[in-house]
């Protein structure tokens, strides 16, 4: 099969596409014929040096795939040859076929395109995870969510309006605030130009319950200040620097706290209770279209390199596509 590496010998790391042996399912997981795999920010990152996959993990970039199931490993239940489907993986996605865990893979709602269902796992879970598990998220908060035009923020911004939140985002750009507005936040805050402390201030005046932040760096304070009483800042990444000052006598004072989460290192058996719960309480959504996938562009496999520099540009509206087969 057709894979993409990285160049590690490239100064660019450049991506390449080489052939490789199929993957075996094996005990307790399916063989996927990939039809697409979504790109995300974590493939820029691995491909850069920063972000190495986890021990036993494939050294092929990509964590999520959809397709149809080829064939199942030992002892595999709930699956079938022929199933649709998509799965959150710890790495291997861009590539023609994956063996990935049956406890990470979930069966594609009918009226869901399969070449759309890509966008699904990484994303979507990544945000039920850090909004409703790790944040709490209850009807009625107020939440902001940083990044609201990304893949894992156009998520994040349906789910919460769903759970019954009302929701404000930051955004790069006028037209990423008004495509965030369309898919349900009340406010829109460009950060190039505004102050989104003060906006939020402004629509939330007892500030705002819930933090779905992936700068980090220098919002961290900002954001200790606009939380409301016992507020949860939820950190999953740290786009904008690693390293931020907190004020504890303020986050003793308003009983707030500072989560930090991961996805992608998780043991096996975390993931699968999470993708279960997400499968109960997210799939239904995104069947009945109340919650969408929004893409953004789709590149064939071996044009991964540009589908890298869309996401690396951040003029992107949701999420990056490779179409692996058609």
């Amino acid at each position: 099969m057709k894979a993409i590496f990285v160049d590690e010998q490239s100064p660019s790391k450049a991506l390449v596409a080489r052939e490789v042996p199929d993957p075996v399912a094996g005990p307790g997981e399916v063989l996927i014929d990939v039809v697409a795999a979504g790109v995300n920010r974590a493939d820029l990152l691995q491909r850069a040096g920063k972000y190495p996959p986890p021990p036993g993990a494939s050294t092929i970039l990509g964590l999520e795939v959809s397709g149809i199931v080829d064939s199942l490993g030992p002892g595999t239940e709930g699956f079938a040859i022929g199933d649709r489907v998509c799965a959150l993986l710890s790495g291997g996605g861009y590539a023609e076929r994956v063996a990935v865990s049956a406890a990470h893979t979930m069966r594609v709602p009918e009226k869901i395109p399969l070449e759309t269902a890509a966008g699904i796992p990484e994303a979507f879970i990544t945000a039920f995870l850090n909004l409703c598990i790790e944040g709490e998220m209850r009807s009625g908060e107020q939440v902001l969510v940083h990044g609201g035009s990304s893949g894992v923020g156009t998520a994040a911004i349906q789910i919460a309006r769903a759970w019954g939140a009302r929701v404000a985002c930051t955004v790069g750009n006028d037209e990423k605030a008004r495509r965030c507005l369309e898919l349900g936040a009340e406010l829109a805050v460009n950060y190039r130009s505004e102050d989104f402390v003060a906006a939020c201030r402004e629509w939330s005046k007892a500030g705002v319950d819930l933090i779905l932040d992936c700068v980090g760096g220098g919002y961290l304070a900002r954001n200790l200040e606009l939380l409301a009483p016992l507020g949860r800042i939820v950190l999953i990444a740290s786009v904008g620097g690693a390293e931020g000052v907190l004020h504890i006598p303020t986050l003793m004072r308003k009983r707030a706290r500072v989560i930090g989460s991961v996805l992608r290192s998780r043991s096996s058996e975390e993931k699968r209770e999470i993708v279960e719960r997400f499968s109960r309480e997210v799939l239904p959504l995104l069947a009945s279209g109340e919650v969408q996938v929004v893409i953004d562009a789709r590149y064939a496999l071996a044009e991964a390199h540009k589908a890298h520099d869309r996401l690396e540009g951040s003029n992107h509206v949701g999420k990056v596509i490779l179409q692996v087969r058609g």
